[in-house]
């Protein structure tokens, strides 16, 4: 069993008071740890640790916190194979996904060790006796919250973008997955000075708390209810909130697309990591002449994918990350049954251990289902027939959220429509996954505001001071 200690001040080991969070494996209900719950004395410690440290962090050269990002990344990819086993555990995830999230944080820590020392203002045309600048700084203190369900690969880009451009850090890692965000804290604490980094766990009063202090800038990845409460707050207190939420993400298959090869690309949005990711395929909208042979594959493809715990090699579905999410998503099924829906595959909550769902497929869904209207986050792919493409558009933008969408069609007159009127913050055609490695998400409305990832995040994590320099006056009048 792991011992998950906090990290406040370059001291570890805060324990908390009164109870300890219990964590359980999803697959067998074995218990994984317990883990301490911060107090609001241990909360205010570790912001004001962190303003203590911001001074002399800011003044460290660029290319020396890039080197540090460095040296974490050599220590994460040494120790993949334990992030990954943590992971597992904790969440449920199958080892292969979950090394993969590890190495996503790698090459997340790589980029933004190179992209950090580069990060410059700029010069303004004005005055040709005067200089004119645009100078960057860091925002000063972070509160990093952190979502279970790719807690390395997510972290690494918060961290990462955060520390390499001069700002300390308060993180707070997912309650449920809090031994993955444990060993990732102590790779970084390795290579820097106290009170830079501090690590906080604990539950949804403990964010609270965090969000609610002096600190310049709240980065949450998470729900959206949760950064709705996140942002009201910082309305109150003056921080930014830099918000990557929920998403209810659409996928749009087009009349002229090899229905099998479109069910292949469903499956994987739909499936993957058990339908826990934020870019999940949600809801798909088929054009009609090619529907029946769609679900038929994508049945086909769910009833192949092979179950089970996430430590088993063969596993290509792992369970959920608890029972309580289990039964969300079992709600939203059998609500959408009751409302006139047919599961064509799975559907059911199993017997035995642990938090499993089977891949489901619904049809004959409507819009004013919550499978077609909320996050879903299992899974799960509801379907529902359409007579175009621009009823398909129009169907795919009727939410509530704005994070992403992905469309699979063979006319690029339909890939230049959609990439232009679908308003979400991330396009993909005829790729449900995928992008540069470097590529940016900006997610609108309820699914949050501000970059998250890219260069464009060291943005985020920065302010901007104009500065106008001039010769002093008088008869010396120059310098």
């Amino acid at each position: 069993m792991y011992e998950v200690q906090q990290l406040i001040d370059g001291v570890w080991g805060a324990a908390g008071e009164n109870s300890d969070l219990l964590v359980i494996d999803p697959a067998d209900n074995t218990e994984v740890t317990r883990v301490p719950e911060a107090t609001e004395a241990h909360v205010a410690a570790a912001v004001k640790a962190s303003r203590v440290a911001a001074a002399g962090w800011a003044a460290t050269p660029a290319a020396a916190r890039g080197a540090a990002l460095h040296r974490v990344a050599d220590l994460l990819e040494s120790s993949a194979d334990q992030l990954a086993e943590a992971q597992t555990a904790e969440m449920g995830r199958p080892l292969g996904l979950a090394r993969g999230g590890v190495e996503a944080g790698v090459g997340t820590l790589r980029q933004y060790a190179e992209l950090g020392p580069i990060h410059r203002g700029q010069a303004l045309a004005g005055n040709p006796e005067a200089i004119d600048l645009m100078a960057v700084q860091p925002r000063g203190v972070v509160a990093a919250l952190t979502p279970w369900n790719d807690p390395v690969a997510v972290s690494c880009g918060l961290l990462g973008a955060a520390l390499v451009t001069g700002n300390t850090v308060v993180y707070k890692p997912s309650e449920r997955s809090p031994v993955s965000g444990w060993l990732l804290a102590r790779l970084f604490a390795a290579h820097l000075p106290a009170g830079v980094l501090s690590l906080l766990t604990g539950g949804a009063r403990v964010g609270a708390a965090l969000a609610a202090q002096e600190v310049d800038v709240v980065a949450h990845v998470g729900s959206t209810a949760t950064g709705r409460s996140i942002a009201a707050t910082c309305a109150t207190t003056g921080a930014k909130a830099l918000l990557e939420n929920g998403g209810s993400d659409p996928l749009i298959v087009d009349g002229d697309v090899d229905p099998r090869w479109a069910a292949e690309q469903a499956a994987l949005g739909a499936f993957t990591n058990s339908g826990q990711l934020c870019v999940a395929v949600e809801r798909i909208y088929v054009l009609r002449e090619v529907a029946d042979e769609f679900v038929d594959a994508l049945v086909a493809r769910a009833e192949a994918l092979r179950v089970g715990p996430g430590r088993d090699p063969g596993t290509e579905v792992g369970p959920l990350v608890d029972r309580r999410q289990r039964a969300m998503v079992d709600a939203q099924v059998r609500a959408a049954v009751a409302d006139g829906a047919r599961v064509r595959t799975g559907g059911a909550v199993p017997d035995g251990p642990g938090a499993f769902y089977p891949p489901t497929v619904l049809v004959d869904c409507t819009d004013e289902m919550a499978v077609m209207r909320e996050e879903t986050f299992g899974p799960v792919a509801a379907v529902l027939v359409v007579n175009s493409f621009d009823e398909a558009l129009s169907r795919a933008a009727h939410s509530p959220y704005g994070l992403s969408a992905s469309v699979l069609t063979g006319s690029m007159t339909h890939a230049q429509q959609a990439w232009r009127e679908l308003p979400v913050g991330t396009v993909k055609i005829n790729n449900v996954f995928g992008g540069a490695p470097g590529g940016a998400a900006h997610p609108r409305r309820g699914s949050g505001q501000g970059f998250g990832y890219g260069p464009e995040l060291l943005d985020e994590l920065t302010v901007t001071k104009v500065v106008h320099i001039a010769a002093p006056g008088g008869p010396a009048g120059r310098w």
